[in-house]
């Protein structure tokens, strides 16, 4: 079954020409069948990046995906254009007061985690979202700095800042094997990691109720489940694409910001040789079972979501 999309989003010609299956708006209204809705709340810079790279893995499930995007009210990206916003965002504030409800919401990290939470400008109305997803959502995913401020939110988790950046691929330990988010997975894998801060595990073991899934000696904790808020929490990136890692260090050469190559991810670790993607089967693995688990468990009628 395809992912719904608007057939102008950057991302239906991006999807279909990998092979993707994706459908327009209205072919999708003349089926009869009750799509999952997805939403992603985007709070990257590179909003159609960060498009194409979700709704690539959110579209290979087998089922229909009714895919919606939302942004903070307030905020307004730099690095992306205008009239993209207006036509395929919403605002939260406007998504709340329909009082319409989701199956499945993933929250974006951001590049903002050199700050402390109560500094970010818009946290207000992100804690405001935390709370609505209790009663308007039936799972989130939050990814990097999305996770991390949930996880704080929820359960006083802190984050703390790394003296160097973690920076490449790096292996994590399948912790949980017969968690069903987990399912196919190896007893490791390889997972991209770009951050300035990090969670530590005993914090999260301390956490009464969270469920730590995959785990890395050198980068700490990758992936908790929350079971009493419905949350899975993932502090990499396995969205990323092949060349991403690539693209950050590129640029940050050209800032002038100490960067240094990405661990284990070019061959022989020369930035002159292409990248190998090691993670790919896995990240569509994880999304494909998060699909999954909330089709097995949400409701038909969407308004008992959060009842």
């Amino acid at each position: 079954m395809p992912i719904t999309l608007p057939e102008t989003l950057p991302a239906f010609d991006v999807l279909s020409t990998e092979g993707v299956m994706v459908m327009g708006l209205g072919r999708a209204q003349t089926q009869e069948i009750r799509p999952l809705r997805i939403a992603l709340l985007n709070l990257m810079p590179k909003k159609i990046q960060t498009e194409n790279q979700f709704a690539r893995l959110i579209g290979a499930t087998p089922l229909q995906i009714d895919f919606q995007l939302i942004r903070m009210s307030e905020h307004q990206t730099k690095n992306t254009a205008a009239e993209h916003m207006a036509q395929f965002y919403r605002p939260f504030d406007e998504v709340k007061a329909s009082g319409e409800k989701f199956d499945g919401l993933i929250i974006t990290g951001a590049p903002i985690e050199h700050l402390p939470f109560d500094d970010v400008t818009y946290w207000g109305e992100l804690k405001d979202v935390f709370d609505w997803t209790q009663t308007h959502v039936h799972s989130t995913f939050g990814v990097c700095w999305g996770g991390m401020a949930m996880i704080n939110y929820f359960h006083g988790v802190k984050k703390h800042i790394l003296k160097n950046k973690a920076f490449g691929l790096f292996r994590q330990n399948n912790l949980a094997p017969s968690s069903p988010y987990l399912r196919g997975f190896s007893d490791e894998c390889y997972i991209p990691v770009s951050r300035w801060t990090e969670m530590q595990m005993s914090e999260i073991e301390a956490a009464p109720g969270l469920i730590p899934l995959l785990g890395s000696d050198e980068t700490g904790p990758c992936l908790v489940q929350d079971p009493e808020h419905r949350a899975l929490y993932i502090f990499n990136h396995f969205e990323y694409d092949t060349d991403t890692l690539h693209e950050e260090l590129m640029r940050d050469k050209q800032e002038g910001k100490p960067i240094l190559v990405p661990q284990n991810y070019y061959q022989n670790d020369d930035p002159s040789s292409n990248p190998v993607n090691r993670w790919r089967s896995h990240a569509h693995l994880l999304y494909g079972n998060w699909i999954n688990e909330i089709y097995q468990s949400t409701y038909y009628d969407l308004d008992k979501i959060g009842g």
